[in-house]
């Protein structure tokens, strides 16, 4: 991924919101006003930065936290302060999920604690360590399609992701990127509302649409550099993917590997969604992007999290399917929204393995 000035950075790691238009809609029907180029060759997706060149972190090491620790699966351990002291304890293998729970007519449920919820693993109950239900901080990337069908979309598009970016927690950090053939850093990390409306005027719409290796690109870069360990991504398109060098399972296994964002897709991608704990959303229009950007930022600022010790080792390796339940008195069905499993990192650092897009195929 590329910021404007061109700057190279070495290939990058990031959670998030993807936003598709599907079907016979006005939105996906609205023709571009821009000639579309012949397609180039596309290059394994990586992020050029809009500032000087620094150098990247160890792409096969862990991505760390604001306190030094790994993010999410495979932590080893963590520093709690018990009685008035700090203590470090060993975690043997901890899994974190962010979970949305919706009753039967798809409303948000806030009201559960702890007790509500059984986690199982490849279909063993797990214990849960660690449960909280407040508004974190989120890392999280926009990604806006600036392919040539978006020319007559731009407007609308630029409302509804600086009116997403207002609902969301003030202690939360952004970055934006435009993508087409390529991915470009219009904005690095910040939570400076003008900062991001100078980086969407930078965008221009012309040529093809590689969503799948800008999400990649994102991904990587997230998990590079995010301060906050809940993390998503957002991406804004209107089509397909027409130029990516990634395929969509490709894409996932990379996201898994990376134990990366979350991801809200609206229409086309829906798969991506599932796998990694977002929602699909189908707007009818472009008018209807806005009220989705307000149910997405809600979603994301009311989710339960919820952590355990993974009783499998991660040293067997392998993909581990996850199940969430949760049930409450007098609430009839409830549904859980969170990631359908994990690769676990301590596992691929053990065996020399690397992340890469030329993985296998991801559990489907």
């Amino acid at each position: 991924m590329h910021l404007r000035r061109k700057s190279w950075l070495p290939q990058l790691a990031a959670v998030g919101w993807l936003m598709v238009a599907g079907g016979s809609s006005e939105w996906a029907q609205q023709p571009a006003t821009t000639q579309t180029p012949a397609k180039p060759p596309v290059q394994h997706p990586s992020l050029t930065v809009d500032r000087d060149p620094v150098l990247s972190p160890d792409p096969d090491a862990p991505a760390k936290s604001q306190t030094g620790a790994p993010q999410g699966v495979g932590q080893q351990s963590q520093i709690g302060r018990e009685g008035g002291k700090y203590t470090l304890h060993e975690d043997a293998y901890e899994v974190r999920l962010n979970a949305t729970v919706l009753d039967g007519s798809g409303r948000s449920v806030q009201t559960l604690d702890k007790s509500a919820f059984t986690v199982y693993e490849d279909g063993v109950q797990q214990t849960i360590n660690s449960f909280r239900h407040e508004d974190l901080p989120v890392s999280l990337g926009l990604l806006i399609d600036s392919s040539g069908s978006m020319y007559d979309k731009r407007a609308a598009v630029e409302k509804a992701s600086l009116d997403f970016v207002k609902l969301s927690n003030p202690a939360d950090e952004e970055f934006l990127v435009d993508f087409s053939w390529e991915a470009f850093i219009d904005t690095d990390f910040t939570n400076n509302l003008d900062k991001l409306r100078e980086g969407l005027g930078y965008i221009k719409s012309s040529g093809g649409t590689a969503i799948y290796d800008a999400l990649v690109a994102s991904a990587d870069y997230l998990a590079k550099n995010a301060k906050h360990p809940k993390q998503v991504l957002l991406v804004v398109t209107d089509g397909e993917d027409n130029a990516s060098s990634a395929t969509l399972e490709q894409t996932i296994r990379r996201i898994q590997d990376l134990d990366g964002p979350v991801i809200y897709c609206v229409g086309l991608l829906s798969k991506v969604a599932e796998q990694t704990g977002g929602a699909a959303y189908f707007p009818k229009s472009v008018n209807q992007v806005d009220e989705i950007a307000a149910e997405v930022a809600q979603d994301i600022r009311t989710q339960y999290t919820i952590s355990y010790h993974s009783t499998k080792s991660p040293t067997l390796g392998g993909y581990r399917e996850v199940h969430v339940e949760a049930k409450a008195k007098s609430m009839g069905r409830l549904s859980v929204r969170t990631r359908s499993g994990y690769y676990p990192r301590v596992a691929r650092s053990a065996t020399g393995s690397q992340a890469s897009l030329a993985g296998s195929p991801t559990k489907p």
